[in-house]
């Protein structure tokens, strides 16, 4: 029979959900024969309550979930520490949910999610996410903020960074460092981070006066073997790059170990720039040039519009977003002679 709720023991007993809530509840507003009535049903049918009843006649859990890909990753987890810090400050818990890159548990969890166990949701899509019928469902029911990797068809919040000029000021500094022929790892074709990223890349080509080459861009996938094989196909070819950009901090775990695999000399003959928050970057050899996001202060900044969203509800949403501006640190990994 599947769960058995309060409205199906009303409707067995003939009785409004009111009465059969209040006679679980032993209330006094209800005689002792029909709290005897409903006890032996609740019984014989084994329900059981919700373990968010109590709150959802409060209209509050105390509780919002935080939906990410993963935690491995140094963004997320200077993300999801801005964002414990805010929900801890409100007194409320917050649920962790992974991904995993995965779309079919990004739909999962957020149909979960729909029985109302939390107040709010903060999240970041998928690399495959594409398409939000899921994301829609759940929006018309608790109140939602992106961050990172947004969707921009849901009339919401949105903290974001500024992807595209990132993009390009990451290819511009190749090109100042006389890199003739610069690649770019790109890890979806759905996400508008991705997009925006790689539109920086194609502007900065087009403002030195170089054509957009289609060949320069490796496309990331989830198996790290073809990822590898991919890289040393890209190294080996005639006319190899000589500047690398990495959208993603993972990317440039790869790029290294092939590049020694091969004996490219980095950055002699491989300079590269990385997406990273990564704090063991400058220890690297040679250390990370990076685009580095303000992580931290982008979870912050969505709880905060959140639980302000929880107090006021008639909140104008488009109001709400923010583009906060990631920095680019330049190392060794970009500088030297070619």
């Amino acid at each position: 029979m599947g769960n058995i709720t309060i409205k199906m023991l009303a409707k067995e007993l003939n009785l409004s959900t009111a009465a059969v809530s209040k006679a679980l509840n032993d209330s006094h507003e209800i005689s002792e024969s029909t709290k005897q009535r409903v006890l032996e049903l609740a019984a014989a049918l084994n329900y059981v309550p919700h373990p968010y009843a109590g709150s959802l006649r409060e209209k509050k859990s105390n509780t919002i979930a935080v939906v990410i890909p993963e935690v491995a990753d140094s963004f997320f987890s200077l993300a999801l520490n801005g964002i414990e810090s805010v929900a801890i400050e409100k007194g409320y818990h917050a649920l962790i949910y992974l991904t995993h890159e995965r779309f079919e548990r990004e739909k999962t969890i957020l149909k979960d999610l729909e029985s109302g166990r939390v107040d709010g949701v903060i999240m970041s899509l998928t690399m495959k996410t594409n398409t939000f019928g899921h994301l829609k469902t759940l929006n018309k029911i608790v109140p939602m903020v992106f961050f990172d990797r947004v969707c921009e068809e849901i009339d919401t919040a949105k903290i974001t960074t500024n992807d595209e000029e990132c993009g390009y000021q990451a290819t511009q500094h190749l090109i100042d460092q006389d890199c003739k022929k610069i690649a770019i790892l790109s890890i979806s074709d759905s996400l508008s981070i991705s997009s925006k990223r790689m539109q920086g890349y194609q502007r900065a080509l087009l403002d030195s006066g170089r054509a957009y080459d289609a060949s320069c861009v490796i496309d990331y996938s989830e198996d790290p073997a073809e990822n590898l094989e991919q890289l040393r196909k890209a190294f080996k070819a005639a006319g190899r790059p000589d500047g690398i950009v990495a959208t993603v901090s993972k990317m440039t775990t790869d790029i290294y170990l092939v590049a020694m695999e091969l004996g490219l000399r980095i950055p002699e003959d491989l300079k590269v720039v990385s997406f990273s928050n990564d704090s063991t970057v400058a220890i690297l050899n040679p250390s990370l040039t990076t685009i580095t996001q303000p992580a931290f202060e982008m979870g912050e900044l969505a709880a905060n519009i959140l639980f302000r969203a929880l107090k006021k509800k008639d909140l104008i949403w488009t109001e709400e977003s923010r583009v906060l501006p990631s920095q680019l640190f330049i190392r060794n990994s970009s500088t030297g002679s070619l």
